[in-house]
């Protein structure tokens, strides 16, 4: 089903919804409402649209959306995985293949179109419609306390560092999977409990691969195991 902006304000209004915030979205494809009742709703030039936030269900009611067709987007989602990583690009490779070969399509930041969007704010627009992220922390950099060279380790990049608390932010604790490589050298991103952290030397696919394929299938992706 596809409304203008216009269309979607006018059958909001009607259904009793009222909009307390309008603004486009951050790589100008669209806009966004902002309820009363806290759902967000993001209105895109080319006609579609999504809900989120809480009561989101009862504002997809009124905008005609079908639960059958809420079911299949949601299917269509689970082929999809965010991928984040630092400068291990053959680490990266093993993953992105190793995802494929699942059947599952790898999101990576910087082989997405720009259209005049920063990584953050692709990482925004992308975050709700990917049910699970996978962040590769690999010894890109090294680091020790101020004033304790005797304390120096290997540590992910700042940059990932940061993504993964994005990911966290939006995907919850469980839909987030951090493979961390050498981890005999390395610090971890967090000393967050509660993370999924999933060690690995060298072969990602023989080592990680079983570990990981459980934590995305409890999330409800469907992995051949044959293909692990």
């Amino acid at each position: 089903m596809k409304l203008t902006c216009d269309q979607m304000k006018e059958i909001l209004a009607k259904a009793g919804f009222s909009v307390v915030e309008e603004s486009r979205l951050p790589n100008d494809t669209g806009t966004q409402f902002k309820l009363g009742n806290e759902a967000i709703v993001n209105c895109f030039d080319s006609g579609k649209f999504s809900v989120q936030g809480k009561n989101k269900s009862l504002v997809e009611t009124a905008l005609g959306v079908k639960a059958q067709d809420i079911a299949v987007a949601q299917q269509l989602r689970k082929n999809e995985v965010f991928v984040v990583y630092g400068h291990d690009a053959a680490s990266r490779t093993q993953l992105e293949a190793m995802l494929r070969r699942w059947g599952l399509d790898p999101i990576i930041l910087d082989q997405l179109p720009s259209e005049g969007a920063t990584l953050i704010e692709k990482l925004e627009n992308y975050c709700p419609n990917v049910g699970f992220g996978v962040v590769l922390a690999t010894p890109d950099d090294e680091a020790y306390p101020s004033g304790k060279p005797d304390q120096r380790a290997f540590r992910a990049r700042q940059n990932v560092v940061l993504e993964l608390g994005m990911l966290l932010a939006h995907l919850g604790r469980s839909r987030v999977a951090i493979l961390l490589k050498d981890q005999e050298i390395m610090e971890r991103p967090s000393d967050i409990q509660g993370l999924i952290y999933i060690p690995f030397k060298n072969d990602i696919a023989k080592e990680a691969g079983l570990l990981l394929a459980k934590e995305m299938a409890a999330q409800g992706y469907k992995i051949d195991v044959k293909k692990i």
